[in-house]
């Protein structure tokens, strides 16, 4: 049957040029009662209006159509382009054409979006890199100044400013090789080497790495009950590594005080191993979860600069987990604590 919401040019003149001929060739029946007068009169007038709708189609009303088709690529067309032009698209009908405009509109309007959000998040991490800089370089030039304007001569104070205006140095010195390293993370300047080992060997070597800070707090490491079965993965040892050592550190840091911090490692199927560490401290509000991983971004509660560390930690990590094909994930609700977790590739023989 004959969809009329999809005609093609042509069936659209054909179509028109009968309804037209007709009446007309039934009304050379009624006045002179002959059937061959009507039949020629209806061909006549079938195959004139044929003709003339088509043409009219064809030159004002699908050409335009192709001009529109010619802006939307906004290319010089190719000779294959050019044979869509002339042949395909004038089968097209105009619905269909109305649905290709409307896929293009959508595609633009989703290019348009993209482009606002990461000029948004540009501008708002080049105001994050100032303001990380500024707090140190400030920091540093204000002991430096009243260094300079006589505090030299008590070497009790002297001692003190050059210990603080150090710690910002060594702050600035972490910030650009954060920030170096994530470039090169980016850029797949840092190869992978991977290799077999046990990933809950590494964890214990991590959890003991920073005792001393878990200690200050006493926090608990623990692996969760039945993950202690060892488990070997296939990857990149020292960077898994660093990985394992900014979760269990923010674990540490956001951490409830007298609290634990659990290591979870499962087998999800024959080829795959999910590791998780959990916490539970303050954690974060939802609205927060999607954006934790982004450069500089810090949560309002009490994830602040007090705390320390670069605000790339976990940048980092979603870069190295990344580059492994696998992703990030996060788990956590205010004053109940937050589970951060990846996946990475069983043992390989």
């Amino acid at each position: 049957m004959l969809s009329t919401k999809n005609l093609s040019p042509n069936q659209l003149s054909a179509l028109t040029a009968l309804v037209l001929s007709l009446p007309v060739g039934l009304g050379f029946f009624l006045v002179t009662f002959s059937v061959w007068v009507s039949i020629i009169a209806f061909i006549a007038v079938f195959v004139g209006g044929y003709l003339l709708i088509r043409y009219v189609l064809q030159r004002f009303i699908y050409r335009k159509i192709k001009l529109i088709y010619k802006f939307i690529y906004q290319t010089k067309a190719s000779k294959k382009e050019e044979m869509y032009y002339k042949y395909i698209l004038p089968q097209k009908s105009i619905d269909e054409v109305r649905e290709d405009v409307e896929k293009w509109a959508a595609q633009s309007r989703a290019e348009i979006e993209a482009l606002r959000n990461n000029e948004a998040y540009r501008k708002e991490f080049l105001q994050n890199l100032a303001h990380e800089f500024k707090t140190p370089i400030f920091a540093i030039q204000g002991y430096v100044d009243t260094l300079l304007g006589g505090a030299l001569e008590n070497p009790e104070i002297a001692t003190r400013f050059l210990e603080n205006a150090s710690k910002n140095v060594i702050r600035m010195v972490n910030l650009v090789s954060d920030l170096d390293e994530i470039s090169r993370l980016e850029s797949g300047e840092q190869p992978l080497y991977k290799e077999n080992f046990v990933i809950q060997d590494m964890i214990r070597e991590v959890y003991e790495s920073l005792s001393i800070k878990s200690a200050r707090r006493n926090i608990k490491c623990t692996f969760k009950k039945g993950c202690e079965q060892p488990v070997t993965v296939f990857a990149d040892k020292e960077k898994i590594r660093q990985v394992i050592i900014n979760l269990v550190a923010n674990a540490i840091k956001y951490g409830k005080q007298d609290g634990h911090i659990v290591a979870s490692i499962y087998k999800t199927d024959e080829q795959h191993a999910l590791i998780e560490i959990s916490d539970d401290g303050i954690g974060i509000s939802e609205e927060h979860l999607p954006r934790i991983f982004e450069r500089f971004y810090r949560t309002d509660r009490g994830r602040s600069r007090d705390v320390g560390g670069t605000g790339l930690g976990l940048a980092i990590c979603k870069h190295i987990v990344e580059a492994h094909n696998h992703v990030m994930h996060v788990r956590s609700k205010v004053d109940i604590g937050t589970t951060l977790g990846f996946t990475l590739d069983i043992r390989k023989d």
